[in-house]
């Protein structure tokens, strides 16, 4: 019977923690009693003269028993040990829950509910003469406390369980004969399990499955269980039969059941595999195990004796590798010999793929269903690199090593490209369709777009420092990162030479600007309105170990903008991050009117680069239709009025209400923080913000601190002029003392600066023509 939300509540675990001491006592006393037992009658015993009778009876006595008293203090240890972590869990988990329950539900207005069978609900009480309406603010605080109990309550009965199950082993259930199972702790018991099921492979009942998914769910990043329960699969062999039989048995078929366990054992692999790979984890699993991955990869694994085809060992890997985030010295030999692989013949591994008749179209490796069917391990490891930043960024700035078929290094093998950010963004560069769709169909055509949107995410983990699907996301930018967000500003840009980037690309890059827009604003920075260099540093700021921003050059800065607010998500999202950095750097200038002044300049200028970025785009995108152009650019003004008229403003607020607020000022620490995502309102849709948000809360952190009150006095937004260079100028001005003539002179003056990056994009426009 599965642990409930009341039980964990309502439970005295200080019962558990007095059985923990009692055990403690008992293994003591059992220790003494064996040892004596070993140096005293079993020692006696062996010296003994027996004859007779007593050689073989008494002898044999004395042997089992003092083995026995040994055995009873295995027992008890393990017993002992395995509870001392189950308590120290469930006193964590309890603690937890409750302050969920008795803090976190009063605060929000909401009642917890026990349901049963381990499940709780959330919910607002209804009080006389209140309306029950709520935001949607409110309704998605209230479902993210109720998924954490629940998570909570799972996690609990996950560990009650395990523990049940543990002390059962050591028992043995023979009263008459100690020596069972022992434990050296409730992470090998749980491994030891989650084994046992996994030997069964596609036998697994789907009771079963979910067992094993609930044990890796909660262990998959401690790197004791993980690495315990690939050792005792067997080795990367055993590893990759394994995950490849219940890849195929999940994704045969239409049991969507069955397909959601694996997506979950897809996951939890993926996990598991990054934290037992990790060599600065005290547990981990030894370094061959990358290079036993890497001569498997040209390898056919055999699943099925006498199946008639095998997979690639890399199209198994690959599978895994798309979840967790790796350690550069496991993922990036892997991930480097597969681009090798694939300069080589494009082809190799997507063309080892079955035929398969009907409609399911989605058997392989991939459960999760996302960027493909798993037959390319260039698009896994791609994925793999994009939830490890730190890995991403070595792979694209280091320079390469060269690998032979076999996986082992070729140290006097040659590449014809300098890095791989050099060999994967060459136009050129060959896409292989991951896709078991006919090669001439439309869904093979956009199975070639997910390794660039593979590629996309690898970039983003690279130039943020955080996973590309983060949440809540966390930037931690460096020079690296910014040398690699340089050499993407001038690959993908509307000058370049080398071509436009996938259409698939343009939300990567869209998020990729807003996490830089400090330095997009920095580098298109008129130094006529600086007074010079030291000028623009000092209205932006220095980071704290002294370097500068990065300016990525004028046109280079304005060329990428151009590329992507060209498209509409990528000009929101640029727009958005746009917004609130506005006020937020004016905030900052409270007590430097004329800085305050120049920076407001720059973001209307920055304005101006962006909608008519978007305006072109609209005028190329409808030469020969004159009412979807209107209507194009009725929504892009729609956009607009939205952020006037309140919901950057509320955006704004919405980042000061957490416990630190978004505000600009003198030069702090480069340090990473975690992002408040803001919501806007467009048009009938929602916008999630996040990226330029969280690029805000970095820079608050990194870089400018200011008082709350700045920024909250900035929150109303004026239109600047009939175009409607949106910039929070007159409540700044209002902030500094300026007169109403003088707001006036201003608001043309910035309306002025929002024309010159108009201009800047349509004389670009022209030139291109």
């Amino acid at each position: 019977m599965a642990l409930t939300y009341t039980d964990l509540v309502e439970v005295d675990l200080g019962k558990l923690g007095s059985a923990v001491s009692d055990w403690k006592k008992s293994v003591d006393m059992l220790k003494t009693a064996a040892e004596n037992a070993r140096t005293g009658m079993q020692a006696k015993s062996d010296k003994a003269r027996w004859a007779g009778v007593n050689a073989t009876v008494t002898r044999e006595f004395v042997t089992k028993t003092a083995k026995e008293i040994s055995d009873l203090h295995v027992e008890a240890d393990s017993i002992h040990t395995v509870l001392v972590d189950g308590h120290t869990e469930l006193v964590a988990l309890q603690k937890k829950i409750r302050t969920a329950v008795q803090q976190d539900a009063p605060n929000l207005g909401v009642r917890v509910e026990d349901i049963g069978e381990g499940k709780v609900r959330c919910f607002f009480p209804h009080v006389r003469g209140d309306t029950d309406e709520r935001t949607q603010e409110q309704l998605d605080a209230k479902q993210e406390l109720e998924d954490r109990v629940n998570r909570l309550v799972a996690h609990a009965s996950e560990i009650d369980a395990s523990l049940a199950r543990a002390l059962a082993k050591s028992h043995g259930g023979d009263k008459h004969n100690a020596g069972h199972a022992s434990y050296g702790s409730l992470d090998d018991a749980q491994a030891e399990r989650a084994v046992e099921l996994a030997k069964l492979g596609p036998k697994m009942t789907d009771k079963q499955y979910m067992e094993l998914n609930s044990i890796m769910r909660f262990n998959a990043k401690d790197a004791d269980f993980s690495t315990d329960f690939y050792t005792s699969l067997g080795g990367p062999k055993e590893t990759l039969e394994f995950y490849g039989r219940m890849s195929l048995d999940g994704t045969m078929g239409d049991d969507k059941e069955r397909l959601a366990l694996t997506r979950q054992l897809q996951r939890n692999m993926g996990l598991a595999l990054a934290s037992a790979t990790d060599p600065d984890n005290r547990s981990h699993l030894p370094a061959s195990w990358s290079s036993e991955f890497r001569k498997l990869g040209t390898q056919r694994v055999e699943l099925y004796p006498g199946a008639g085809s095998a997979p690639y060992g890399y199209q198994l890997l690959g599978g895994i590798l798309r979840y967790g985030n790796y350690d550069a010295r496991f993922i990036n030999p892997i991930a480097e010999h597969v681009v090798q692989l694939h300069k080589k013949d494009p082809y190799r591994f997507v063309e080892n793929k079955p035929t398969v008749g009907g409609s399911d179209l989605d058997w392989g490796f991939n459960p999760s269903g996302k960027n493909g069917n798993g037959y390319d391990p260039l698009t896994s490891v791609l994925e793999g690199l994009g939830h490890s930043p730190e890995a991403a960024k070595k792979f694209f700035t280091d320079p390469p090593t060269v690998y032979r078929e076999d996986g082992t290094v070729d140290t006097n093998g040659t590449v014809t490209y300098k890095d791989y950010f050099e060999a994967l963004n060459d136009k050129d560069f060959t896409w292989a369709p991951d896709s078991l769709a006919h090669p001439s169909s439309d869904e093979a055509a956009h199975a070639r777009e997910m390794g660039p949107d593979a590629l996309g995410h690898a970039l983003e983990a690279a130039t943020t420092g955080s996973a590309w699907d983060a949440d809540p996301p966390v930037l931690h930018r460096d020079e690296q990162t910014a040398d690699i967000m340089e050499k993407v500003i001038n690959r993908y840009n509307v000058a370049s030479t080398d071509g436009p980037p996938h259409e698939v690309m343009t939300d990567s890059l869209a998020r990729m600007g807003a996490a830089y827009i400090d330095d997009l604003n920095y580098s298109i920075m008129d130094f006529g309105k600086a007074g010079d260099e030291l000028g623009r540093a000092r209205i932006f700021g220095d980071s704290s170990d002294g370097s500068a921003h990065r300016s990525f050059g004028e046109q280079g800065a304005r060329n990428f903008m151009m590329l992507v607010a060209g498209d509409e998500e990528g000009y929101q999202t640029l727009s958005a991050a746009q917004q609130v950095y506005t006020a937020s750097g004016l905030a900052s200038h409270e007590g430097a009117p004329d800085d305050g002044i120049a920076f407001a300049h720059n973001s209307a200028k920055a304005n101006g680069i962006l909608d008519e970025s978007r305006a072109h785009q609209i005028r190329e995108d409808f030469k020969d239709d004159e009412t979807a152009r209107n209507l194009a650019m009725e929504k892009q003004g729609e956009w607009r009025k939205t952020l006037a008229s309140g919901g950057v403003a509320a955006g704004v607020a919405a980042v000061t209400a957490g416990a630190t607020a978004v505000f600009l000022g003198p030069a702090a620490g480069v340090v990473a923080a975690t992002a408040v995502p803001v919501v806007v309102e467009v048009v009938g849709s929602t916008l999630d913000t996040g990226y330029g948000t969280h690029t805000l809360q970095y820079l608050e952190d990194n870089e400018y601190k200011n008082d709350p009150e700045a920024l909250r006095s900035v929150q109303g937004l004026e239109a600047a002029g009939e175009r409607g260079a949106w910039v929070p100028v007159n409540n700044y001005a209002d902030t500094i003392g300026m007169t109403q003539a003088e707001k006036l002179e201003l608001n043309r003056e910035i309306e002025g600066s929002y024309r010159d990056g108009k201009d800047a994009i349509s004389d670009a426009e022209k030139v291109s023509q």
